[in-house]
């Protein structure tokens, strides 16, 4: 299942990405408008300013704002960053790869092939989508 922080995290970058302008938006704006706990939020988002996602703004009119363009933002990045690897056992993974400690081989590990397509799959999902096409009606 999809985490709340992931969930969260791309319901907070869409409502930036929807907005006219780039303007910063106050974190308090943000959970309003999405409904999520604002203390929750604030970490959510400054795991995507620290991964190159948002910037920010402190004092007066300050708060987060989009500093890549939505069309520029794949999902690939944002799901990594935010729910971690992608593949759903680490024998699989592109990024986090381990070998599983109870398999022998892996080319004959029937729970292999299987997570491979999942993971193939999902990628395709998330590697054709963007911010934009997310916020397109």
């Amino acid at each position: 299942m999809l985490s709340k922080k992931t969930k969260y995290g791309l319901k907070a970058l869409t409502y930036l990405a929807s907005l006219e302008t780039r303007e910063p938006v106050q974190i308090a704006e943000i959970a309003k408008h999405e409904n999520i706990s604002q203390k929750f939020l604030e970490s959510i988002l400054l795991t995507l300013r620290r991964n190159g996602f948002l910037g920010s703004k402190k004092g007066k009119g300050g708060g987060y704002y989009l500093i890549k363009e939505p069309e520029d933002i794949l999902m690939t990045a944002v799901m990594r960053v935010l729910e971690g690897p992608i593949a759903m056992v680490p024998c699989v993974s592109l990024n986090f790869y381990e070998k599983c400690a109870d398999c022998p081989d892996e080319n004959k590990c029937s729970v292999n092939k299987l997570m491979l397509q999942v993971r193939d799959s999902a990628l395709e999902v998330y590697r054709s989508n963007t911010l934009a096409d997310l916020i397109a009606s």
